[in-house]
């Protein structure tokens, strides 16, 4: 069994200019590089992100652009989940999808059900602001429950908020900030929304290992944070943080960690390798893991396409794919 995780970022239908002609790479551009990629991993189980909604006159939101993705592949006969707003529709950005060959038992999406909306006033907002405002997670957790021959596996997709600082009202101006101090209060509320993200899924974690020490659990996805970071420690909560080796059946093991250090990356900015997508295992599923990859061999750094204002039709994340005996 073959389970992969993949940001293929922003996938959607052509933008079309004013002028009317397609902006950036088209739609039937990217598949003919997102096609292949995913051919590649040849996954029994496929957790992807930022796969964008499609509106449809008088029908609710759909997932137009994955269906044609997945067209013409063995995919397109895998059962299909993915994040829906109150309305039973798809999100128009950003979806959280699980693609199955195994059917599933249940699905669920958390947010912020767990922990809820944290309050917080800023300091450097101009005008000053006069009282505390929510700050809330902008997306959920899917959490499924897949029938593998007769076994429950938790597989649970993640993407934690992004680096980029949350807005300060009054602090920026087009596309830059105009104090230091504006732009590291914006920093320090996407780190706790990524961290809340992250201990909310340890909470779900938990929960699972409460009921049965042997489950089977899966966490993929892209966490925007690097080993070491405390999203990712707080998801895979080693004894070493905890001193506690009563709770050592509670940690998530990391499946790069058997990748050779100079291929462990999904992700390149300015020349550098970072790991940003993780796949983390719990001690059952130790004893059916063969093996892991991450497919970065053609992955471009992100940096630049931003630096010469060029698109790229592949995703700036690479695959990480993990190899179970079933």
């Amino acid at each position: 069994m073959r389970i992969a995780t993949f940001n293929v970022e922003n996938l959607d239908e052509d933008a079309i200019g004013d002028d009317g002609s397609i902006q950036g790479p088209s739609l039937e551009e990217r598949i003919k590089v997102l096609r292949p990629q995913l051919l590649r991993l040849n996954a029994d189980i496929l957790c992807l992100q930022e796969v964008h909604g499609q509106e449809t006159e008088n029908q609710p939101r759909t997932l137009k652009t994955l269906a044609k993705l997945l067209d013409e592949t063995p995919y397109s006969e895998f059962h299909i989940k993915y994040t829906k707003t109150t309305a039973n529709e798809a999100y128009d950005k950003r979806n959280l999808v699980i693609v199955s060959r195994y059917p599933f038992e249940s699905i669920s999406q958390i947010r912020n059900d767990l922990i809820p909306d944290l309050m917080y006033k800023t300091v450097t907002a101009v005008p000053p602001e006069a009282s505390a405002k929510k700050v809330s997670w902008e997306r959920p957790i899917l959490h499924a429950v897949i029938n593998v021959n007769g076994t429950s596996l938790h597989v649970l997709n993640l993407h934690l908020k992004s680096r980029l600082p949350t807005k300060i009202h009054g602090q920026t101006e087009e596309y830059h900030y105009k104090s230091v101090n504006g732009w590291a209060e914006g920093y320090f509320i996407s780190s706790m929304k990524r961290v809340g993200q992250a201990l909310e899924a340890r909470m779900i974690i938990d929960e699972i290992l409460e009921n049965n020490q042997d489950a089977y659990i899966i966490v993929a996805g892209d966490f925007n944070a690097e080993p070491g970071e405390i999203a990712v420690e707080t998801i895979v909560g080693r004894v070493e943080n905890t001193a506690n080796p009563e709770l050592g059946f509670r940690s998530l093991l990391p499946c790069s960690n058997s990748i050779p250090k100079e291929s462990r990356y999904t992700h390149l900015h300015e020349g550098h390798g970072n790991l940003l997508d993780h796949m983390v295992i719990s001690r059952a599923m130790m004893a059916k893991y063969i093996s892991a990859e991450i497919h970065n061999e053609g992955l471009h750094d992100e940096s630049i396409s931003f630096a010469t204002d060029k698109k790229y039709p592949e995703s700036d994340h690479a695959p990480f794919v993990v190899e179970f005996a079933i």
